[in-house]
C-alpha cells in the first residue's frame, strides 16, 4: 500500500494563470507559501517560507479562475507529482508540483 497525500494551509503567491483548452477544460497554476516558525538559540523567532507549485485542472481550475487572486489564505489537498519539462530543446529541469483536488478558499471574501 503506498499514499500520496498532501495537505497545506497558505497564502497565494501571485494571480493564477489559467490556460483554457475548449470551453470547460482547463488548468490553473499558482505558487502557494507556507510558513514555519522557530526560536533560535539567540531566543529570536525565525520564519522560514516555504513555496510550492499548484496545478489544479477542471471544476478546482474554474474555482481559482473566478475566485482566487494574490494573498488569498487557503487550504489545499492535493498529490506531489514530478515531471520533467524540456526547455530550449536541449535543457530539461525537474519540475515538483502539488496537484490539488480540493481547495477550500479561508478568505471571507472571494471577489476577483
Amino acid at each position: 500500500m503506498s499514499v500520496n497525500k498532501v495537505i497545506l494551509v497558505g497564502f497565494v503567491g501571485k494571480d493564477p494563470e489559467v490556460h483554457y483548452f475548449d470551453k470547460d477544460n482547463c488548468v490553473a497554476r499558482f505558487p502557494l507559501a507556507t510558513n514555519e516558525s522557530h526560536q533560535n538559540k539567540a531566543g529570536e523567532k525565525v520564519t522560514q517560507t516555504e513555496w510550492h507549485r499548484i496545478s489544479c485542472w477542471g471544476a478546482q481550475a474554474l474555482l481559482a479562475d473566478k475566485h482566487i487572486k494574490k494573498g488569498m489564505h487557503l487550504y489545499i489537498e492535493g498529490k506531489i507529482r514530478s515531471r520533467n519539462i524540456e526547455r530550449n530543446n536541449e535543457d530539461t529541469i525537474r519540475v515538483t508540483e502539488i496537484i490539488a483536488q480540493q481547495i477550500q478558499l479561508l478568505d471571507r471574501k472571494t471577489e476577483k
